[in-house]
């Protein structure tokens, strides 16, 4: 009889290349704050660093899920911290939209009553398993981070109009990924 030995799982350091990007995207969070703070929403070159800092920091959110998916990087730490500062970066920016007059209150309102749902729903199946994020989601992330960037960005009145378009388009694709999600949770609690 052959006995065949099982290798123990490799341990991955906290401290590697995927959670470094997400600290630094958390450590982008005040800068950005800042940058805004500073421009009032009036001085167009603070906005358009205020601008970049968002997109830098929400363009990374894909980098540091790839590399702890390519390289086998995977952490808890990773998988706590990842959507925090996701949410942290976007709820950040949208209650800084509202406060400064941009953007209507309930339009902040909804998406972050969706987003805390949704992590509401997370925390209600995981005992039952993990619902991967659909396309749906992908899309709603790309269109909020899209939306809030046209939305800093400096452009003239004409452009300018473009945003609350995009802001629409990701409401309604927040709210119906949202019902989705929520019916996914539903039959996947209902299955356990």
């Amino acid at each position: 009889m052959t006995v065949v030995s099982q290798a123990a799982p490799r341990p991955v350091p906290v401290l590697n290349a995927a959670n470094v990007i997400t600290a630094v995207r958390l450590a982008l969070i005040p800068v950005f704050v800042a940058l805004v703070v500073v421009s009032g929403m009036t001085h167009s070159g603070w906005l358009a660093a205020a601008c970049l800092v968002f997109l830098a920091a929400s363009l990374t959110d894909f980098l540091d899920g790839w590399i702890a998916r390519r390289y086998g990087l995977v952490t808890s730490f990773g998988k706590v911290a990842d959507p925090i500062a996701d949410k942290a970066l976007t709820g950040t920016a949208l209650l800084l939209l509202s406060w400064y007059g941009e953007l209507w209150w309930l339009v902040t309102l909804v998406i972050l009553g969706r987003e805390f749902a949704v992590t509401g729903l997370r925390f209600w199946v995981i005992r039952r398993g993990v619902i991967p994020a659909s396309r749906g989601g992908k899309l709603k992330t790309a269109l909020q981070i899209a939306a809030i960037a046209w939305y800093l960005w400096p452009f003239p009145a004409g452009l300018a109009a473009v945003g609350p378009w995009l802001m629409g388009a990701a409401v309604v694709v927040t709210v119906a990924t949202g019902v989705d999600y929520a019916f996914r949770a539903w039959r996947l609690r209902r299955s356990g």
